[in-house]
């Protein structure tokens, strides 16, 4: 008796998943040509056909950006600073500020807050003029600082931790209030482990939009050795016209932090997109 069953092909499911294959091989492609590049001569680059492993790697691609007549490992060194620097300012701001409308009952709560969320209906770009004439009379252009605090005020990611502090029962902060414990001390050892993946969500989009900015830069910062990553690797690439090698390594430099950074915190990117929101 013949007990082989039949394979029914889905081919609808087949062609979705042939069409995603190719859509995914066409995003990944100029990224593996920019991580080939940069590994090969500048004669190389561009040769036909195209060949994505280097036949002989060499690394003075790179070593060219962190020579001494290049200023590309002082933008790196700025970028990495000032982004470190808003991450941990920006956490500490949101994740109180979020605690204190999720848990807090004060006067005037909900009044605040509509205030502060129709403040995400105004495009930055349309007060670029006034935060320059702001920041010009506090002294902030031409430093980091007129990048790092903007930034650390974020009401998305204000309106996000609130979700998420609002589905934390109200028991749990209540039986530590009974047994004595502060507000700051709730916040500090309960709040904090139990908001631990969407405070990596935070990170990881707050760090790539900070790393990836580049208006702010080129608007509030004019000293060159001051630029941030952004802006310098244009004004690489304007030194570099003719070097399509040099240019690759240093956008794959530029790349790199950000593919690293999702590839640790990927899992709690997709548990804090599916928490952050489930109580209003």
């Amino acid at each position: 008796m013949n007990n082989s069953k039949k394979i029914k092909i889905n081919m609808p499911s087949v062609l979705l998943t042939v069409l995603a294959v190719f859509m995914a091989c066409c995003c990944i492609f100029p990224f593996l040509f920019m991580l080939s590049s940069s590994f090969k001569p500048q004669g190389q680059v561009f040769e036909y056909p195209i060949r994505l492993i280097p036949q002989h790697p060499i690394l003075s691609n790179y070593r060219t950006l962190f020579s001494r007549d290049q200023m590309f490992g002082q933008w790196y060194a700025n970028t990495i600073l000032m982004t470190l620097l808003t991450l941990l300012i920006k956490t500490f701001i949101i994740c109180i500020t979020a605690y204190a409308f999720a848990k807090l009952n004060f006067k005037g709560k909900n009044f605040i807050f509509i205030i502060f969320l129709s403040a995400l209906m105004i495009p930055g770009d349309v007060t670029l003029v006034q935060r320059y004439v702001v920041y010009k009379h506090l002294h902030l252009t031409n430093t980091m600082w007129a990048l790092i605090l903007p930034a650390s005020f974020d009401m998305y990611f204000v309106f996000m931790m609130r979700q998420f502090f609002m589905g934390i029962p109200n028991a749990l902060t209540e039986v530590a209030i009974i047994d004595g414990c502060s507000h700051f001390k709730i916040f500090y050892k309960i709040m904090l482990p139990l908001a631990k993946p969407a405070i990596l969500t935070m990170i990881l989009f707050s760090f790539v939009w900070q790393w990836n900015d580049y208006t702010n830069p080129y608007i509030f910062i004019t000293d060159t050795s001051k630029q941030m990553l952004t802006v310098g690797l244009t004004m690489f690439q304007i030194s570099q016209v003719n070097n399509y090698a040099v240019q690759m390594a240093g956008a794959t430099l530029a790349l790199l932090p950000i593919i690293v950074a999702y590839l640790f915190l990927q899992k709690y990117f997709v548990e804090g997109i599916a928490t952050s929101g489930m109580k209003g």
